[in-house]
């Protein structure tokens, strides 16, 4: 395999427990908010780790009241932890309730895939056509449940992602180079080296930081446009990997200053203060211990690895 056709293949294939690692204007903040449709509530501490949320609706508002008033709200999951595609679903629920949500756009679908014109009696069948998904890469098990109930609310579901036609083209796009801080960029490629399994060339980093850094702009380009179709009081919510959602690195990035964005990671265990990479971390119960990249390895020993790249994660 040629190390281009390495990186490709490596493009999809950062592990499910690893950190998943263009300005657009927008028009001005409604003068609602999702905050003055709820209760007053104390405000929480800036970087809590909380415990995993529980089903009602006021362990919900409390936690989004700590986190508003917003344009967009992201919220970074751990891929494999069935508890954070739960916790979206509540969270989507209740902003469904409140009148509060404009769209949920999504790491899960490309860009330029959206239920936007199908009737809230769509079938999943047809829903999973509208956003083209793959299931091989995203469980449609896993996400279908918040994806539907968004559909049968009325609320838009938006394919966010880098499609996988402009991946080849995005690696070698100079100019994501200086889409980021020096210090922001280089903890960028260290995460993608260890988001890697550090089994890519390191000639390779630089051209996958750029796809890395391509993704997190066309998220922020979804949300942006999603946000000018929002009305008063409403946000916009971001599901997507934890790195995405990061603060430093990822889409708020990438969004005009005239757009607020909450972001929250969703942490499977216990975990140290995230310090400004997050507003939040909302804890659920730590999985098993497990070897991300033993799959990797097999994938690429001599004579198993493939050239072609699967859907970006």
């Amino acid at each position: 395999m040629t190390a281009l056709g390495l990186a490709l293949a490596l493009a999809a294939c950062t592990h499910p427990g690893a950190p998943q690692p263009g300005r657009s204007e927008g028009p001005s903040q409604p003068t609602a908010t999702l905050a003055q449709t709820m209760p007053a509530m104390p405000t929480a501490p800036k970087l809590p780790t909380q415990s995993a949320p529980g089903q009602s609706a006021s362990s919900i508002d409390a936690r989004l009241q700590a986190l508003l008033p917003t344009d967009v709200l992201l919220l970074g999951e751990q891929h494999d932890a069935a508890e954070h595609q739960a916790l979206q679903r509540q969270v989507v629920a209740r902003l469904v309730e409140l009148g509060a949500l404009a769209g949920v756009a999504l790491e899960m679908a490309s860009a330029g895939n959206s239920t936007t014109g199908l009737s809230r009696q769509a079938s999943q069948v047809q829903v999973r056509e509208a956003l083209q998904w793959n299931d091989e890469a995203w469980p449609w098990a896993a996400y279908g449940p918040t994806v539907m109930l968004a559909v049968q609310a009325g609320i838009p579901v938006l394919g966010a992602n880098l499609p996988a036609s402009r991946l080849r083209a995005s690696m070698a796009e100079r100019q994501l180079d200086v889409q980021l801080p020096g210090p922001a960029l280089k903890a960028q490629q260290q995460l993608i080296r260890a988001g890697h399994c550090n089994l890519l060339p390191e000639s390779q980093i630089t051209p996958m930081t750029r796809v890395q850094i391509a993704r997190d702009i066309s998220m922020a380009q979804t949300l942006a446009a999603a946000r000018q179709q929002a009305g008063a009081g409403q946000l916009v919510l971001l599901i997507s990997g934890s790195v995405h959602a990061d603060k430093r690195l990822g889409v708020p990035q990438h969004l005009a200053r005239g757009i607020r964005a909450a972001s929250v990671r969703l942490r499977a265990g216990t975990d140290e203060a995230s310090g400004e990479a997050f507003d939040t971390v909302w804890s659920t119960p730590a999985l098993p211990e497990t070897d991300y990249c033993a799959g990797l390895r097999q994938q690429l020993a001599p004579g198993k690895a493939s050239g072609e790249a699967s859907t970006a994660k």
